[in-house]
């Protein structure tokens, strides 16, 4: 243990010295706001209770991480009285039409707390100058003019923010600070407003096209420009004076108070006397009098006519030119464009061949820290920053300088990033490609977690014999799939009612970005594997949005002697993947959770498939699912030693909750199944991508590429040795490896029982780094090629990694105090935890018309059932494995076929075997959702069903396969999340 939490501390120390600088930014935070108000104000801000979550979107969208907290009073003594129990940060004072109770309440405010910030908020501009005379008096901050939107209080918030860390963080990392000077609060309240947005706005598209990873955007977002306000000219002049080296940009009104009176050029006195000091400052002049102008003009300023209907574009216009963000334009002596660099890349390519007349008129200006100040590049910014123009002995020499520090810059950047495609190298398997902007969905982020966990820190390296890698990998960010559905109208067919093969060929025929295809034809030059084309919803695989498994993943053999075809092939597959977020299923789906039908963003990974070439045939020795939870543990074993689940071949098996091998990494040597059961539950099959059919239809569906394979036709393929065991029917044995005199059992007993490959060990070791790294149970899907490396190792390859919700364990009940005759079933092997009391409707297969044959149908018919809940809950039961692919062993719905229910039975049956061994999307769902889930082995005691109780109540519905049953009473659900067992009882007191 203690040598992980080295691990994990070692990655978090990576990179610290960057990440210090930002970290030691903005140290004063507003974490608690009081609001003074009337009860008329009050109501009026909050906007019939959506005030919250307003401010909660307007802070998401900006990517801020601390939403303050905002607490209201009315009185005097309310108001004390919060002061007095809370740590308060500011206190915002509403002014209504009565103006002297907040007067008075100010008073007593700052009789007691003097320092305390204190902003008057108005939502009129009658008190204006009433409260702008008592200023001296109150001793108020600043008066802000509310015009009913909530960036009011984030622009109050933010502006404080900004006074208390300028002098910190214009230390630390040159900050750049915007200077308002503006006596009126109506237009200093707006330009805040708008400055902020703009703010925010530029630098959070600067940060993507960086493509930092999500922890350094938020840290980045503190090197933002700062704002500083000042309504009279001392004011002003001491903030420049104190910030003079840090201010690149001043916004100034005319006229405004200088030794507390106004004059008719306050601004263009400050103005002058700032240039003695700092020539050449980027300044914005603002008037309504128009004869400013010209007088602006003559001094080479910007004008802004306060009366023009476009004040607040045009003034972002000019801010967002002068603060240094867009690309950077190289420019000679007279001004005239040479270049542009929108990237970093694009800025060192430029550089090297620029005009020596271009790179001294920027250096002597500071033109190149200060664009990469914008770009929050902080380090590079301050090493170009100190370093003047003459401090060089010429221009080359200064050249020279900038790529060398460029170069360095970009050498230090450590592997295991997200690199975009223009500026990565393809055959580099160390970091993944990001093919187009925007979130990377849940299989996204978990992947680029894992890539980055890989790289920065020594996992499993100890174990011998074995390397841990994950695949080659390329992300399409959700900008692509919003552009895509927007471009081609796509929206419009979700209340079309069209089937899924509609909903297909409607958007295979939609285009992708031209951008985007251009870069599928370069990824096809390096990735010549079969591919892998995933969904990577925003909600799927999320710890709290139950959609995994909902939307299709794509395999293709990308093996087609045209390229151009394999290009296609490709193309048709991510529209494909796209196309599923419109599918009944997912549409369904998302109603049945109350999602918004628009939510869901699609994001893409494509990922090399691990494995290599059988005449023909090409997969992994292994597939794998392992959880670090175990929710159904057997033996002495408990539930965090967690579980693994394998198969030979591709991973569809496994996830999809087919009969593989399952087994605890912490006791692989433990078998509890007769070696009867062992032979009987053997994998006996598994699924290959079938390269000699090139030509697939990708219509015909996901698996279209795949092809199911007979396990003994993987003897000639050579690689069964180390993972089946040939049972001798005349001897009644056992024995690791292949031999044509017996039957082929799969149970990996080289690897788990004679320590081939230390594979329990490795899962161990990943499951237990990444349920500390994200706190919570995970669980992961993985692959191993057995094939010895150069260096002789196999390798353990990480396909996906997602969080688990662990269940609750805090409700017990002891089963020999149940009333038997009130007993509808027991388990001993259950999920989840408490009881449920809601319940009165139950829904259970009619064993006497059970068919294994016909499961198709009973999944078809408990649809309809389930639609008729119209999302009233209830308990299902039914024999075999619910959601499982495999019809033969169990009843194969998809998750919204059964979305009401809220407790799950699955019950052993003759030729149905149960071992609790759900796919892996289905259990996640499960978890996510909180559904209760129990399994009743009715051949083991003391699990039960009591059929008679169950046919004794309202029969409400009856079909073919199924009876729908109703209790006059609730039922009692009792679910023992420590003892993992579980009752259901029928609450009927006439039952004797």
């Amino acid at each position: 243990m203690r040598k992980r939490k080295e691990l994990l501390q070692n990655y978090l120390n990576r990179d610290s010295r960057m990440r210090d600088i930002y970290h030691d930014m903005n140290k004063f935070k507003v974490k608690e706001i009081l609001l003074v108000s009337n009860l008329y104000d009050a109501f009026s801000i909050n906007k019939e209770g959506k005030f919250s979550e307003i401010m909660l979107y307007d802070y998401g969208k900006m990517n801020l991480t601390s939403l303050p907290r905002i607490t209201g009073v009315y009185s005097t003594e309310e108001t004390l009285e919060q002061l007095k129990i809370k740590d308060i940060d500011m206190v915002i004072v509403t002014v209504g039409f009565n103006k002297q109770r907040p007067v008075r309440i100010i008073q007593k405010i700052k009789q007691r707390y003097p320092d305390l910030p204190i902003f008057i908020l108005l939502n009129n501009t009658h008190h204006i100058k009433f409260l702008e005379k008592k200023k001296a008096e109150l001793n108020y901050d600043k008066i802000f003019v509310w015009d009913g939107e909530s960036r009011t209080f984030f622009s109050m918030i933010k502006y404080l923010e900004d006074k208390r860390n300028a002098e910190n963080d214009s230390k630390l990392a040159s900050v750049r600070m915007i200077l308002v000077v503006e006596d009126n609060p109506i237009f200093y309240s707006n330009y805040l407003n708008h400055l902020y947005k703009i703010i925010f706005k530029q630098t959070n598209k600067i940060i993507d096209e960086i493509k930092m990873d999500k922890l350094y955007k938020v840290l980045k977002l503190r090197a933002r420009p700062k704002i500083l306000l000042a309504t009279n000219y001392e004011e002003a002049l001491e903030l420049f004076n104190k910030f003079k080296d840090n201010i690149f940009v001043m916004i100034t009104d005319v006229q405004f108070p200088k030794n507390g009176k106004i004059e008719p050029d306050t601004g263009f006195q400050l103005i002058d006397e700032i240039a003695k000091i700092k020539k050449n400052l980027p300044t914005i002049v603002l008037s309504s009098d128009k004869e400013q102008r010209a007088v602006a003009e003559n001094r080479c300023l910007t004008f802004i006519d306060k009366s023009d209907e476009d004040l607040y574009q045009k003034l972002i216009y000019q801010v967002t030119q002068k603060i240094g963000f867009g690309d950077f334009i190289f420019r000679d002596h007279d001004g005239n464009i040479l270049a542009r660099a929108a990237s970093l890349k694009e800025f060192e390519k430029i550089i090297k061949k620029i005009p020596q007349e271009s790179i001294e008129f920027h250096a002597k200006r500071d033109d190149f820290s200060l664009w990469l100040m914008a770009r929050s590049e902080i380090q590079l910014a301050k090493i170009l920053g100190a370093k003047k123009s003459s401090h060089f002995k010429d221009i080359e020499e200064i050249r020279h300088y900038i790529l060398k520090m460029l170069k360095a810059y970009r050498d230090e950047k450590p592997q295991g990033k997200v690199v975009p495609w223009e500026d990565a190298d393809c055959t580099n398997e160390k970091n993944i490609l990001l093919l187009s902007d925007g979130a990377y969905g849940g299989k996204g982020r978990g992947l680029a977690f894992i890539n980055s966990l890989l790289y920065k820190t020594d996992l499993a390296s100890h174990l011998e014999g074995l390397k841990i890698k994950m695949p080659r990998t390329a992300i399409i960010g959700a900008e692509e799939f919003s552009n895509f559905i927007a471009d081609n109208n796509l929206q419009e067919l979700k209340g079309q009612n069209l089937t899924d093969e509609e909903v297909n060929k409607k958007f295979l025929k939609a285009r992708l970005s031209n951008e985007l295809v251009q870069k599928l034809d370069g990824f096809l030059d390096c990735y010549k594997k079969p591919l892998a084309v995933r969904s990577s919803g925003l909600f799927e695989d999320s710890l709290t949005q139950p959609f995994a498994g909902i939307f299709e993943t794509y395999i293709i053999p990308n093996n087609h002697h045209d390229k151009n075809r394999r290009l296609q092939q490709l193309i048709d597959a991510i529209k494909l993947v796209y196309a599923s977020t419109f599918s009944n299923i997912a549409l369904n789906y998302a109603r049945a959770l109350d999602h918004k039908l628009g939510d869901e963003k699609m994001s893409i990974v494509l990922q090399e498939l691990v494995g290599r070439e059988h005449k023909g045939l090409y997969y992994p020795d292994i597939s794998g699912v392992a959880q670090s939870y175990n929710y159904y543990p057997f033996a002495s074993m408990k539930p965090k030693d967690g579980f693994a689940v394998i198969a030979i071949g591709l991973g569809s098996y496994v996830v999809e909750g087919e009969s593989a091998y399952r087994f605890a990494p912490k006791y692989p040597k433990i078998q509890l199944n007769s070696l009867q059961d062992q032979i009987k539950q053997s994998q006996n099959y598994f699924y290959a991508v079938d390269l000699k059919n090139p030509n697939i239809d990708l219509l015909k569906g996901a698996y279209s590429a795949i092809k199911k394979v007979d396990l003994y036709d993987a003897v000639e393929h050579g690689t069964l040795t180390h993972l089946v065991s040939t049972y001798d029917y005349n001897n009644d044995i056992m024995y690791p490896g292949v031999d044509e005199g017996g039957v082929l059992v799969t149970n990996f007993a080289s690897i788990l029982q004679n320590d081939y490959i230390p594979l329990p060990e490795m899962i161990q070791d990943v499951l237990d780094s990444l349920k500390q790294a994200f706190d919570t149970p995970v669980e992961i899907e993985f692959a191993v090629d057995l094939q010895p490396d150069e260096d002789g190792d196999a390798t353990f390859y990480i396909l996906q990694v997602k969080p688990l919700l662990m269940p609750a364990e805090d409700h017990t009940f002891k089963p020999e105090e149940l009333d038997k005759k009130k007993l509808i079933l027991y388990a001993e092997k259950s999920m989840g935890n408490g009881m449920i009391s809601n319940l009165s409707d139950v829904v259970f297969v009619k064993n006497e018309t059970f068919n294994k044959t016909e499961t198709v149908e009973m999944a078809a018919e408990i649809e309809q059932i389930n639609q008729e809940f119209n999302r009233k809950k209830y308990i299902l039961i039914g024999p075999g494995r619910w959601g499982t692919r495999d019809r033969f062993i169990g009843i194969p719905v998809n998750w919204t076929h059964i979305s009401n229910a809220k407790v799950i039975v699955e019950t052993s049956l003759d030729g149905f075997p149960l071992d609790a061994s759900s796919g892996s999307h289905f259990f996640h769902n499960l978890t996510t959702m909180n559904i209760a889930y129990l399994s009743v082995f009715l051949d083991k005691d003391p699990d039960a069903i009591n059929y008679d109780l169950l046919n004794s109540a309202e029969l409400i519905k009856e079909t073919k396969y199924y009876k729908h049953v109703r209790f006059d009473k609730p039922l009692k659900v009792l679910i023992d999340g420590k003892k993992r067992r579980a009752a259901v009882l029928v609450n009927d007191e006439t039952i004797e």
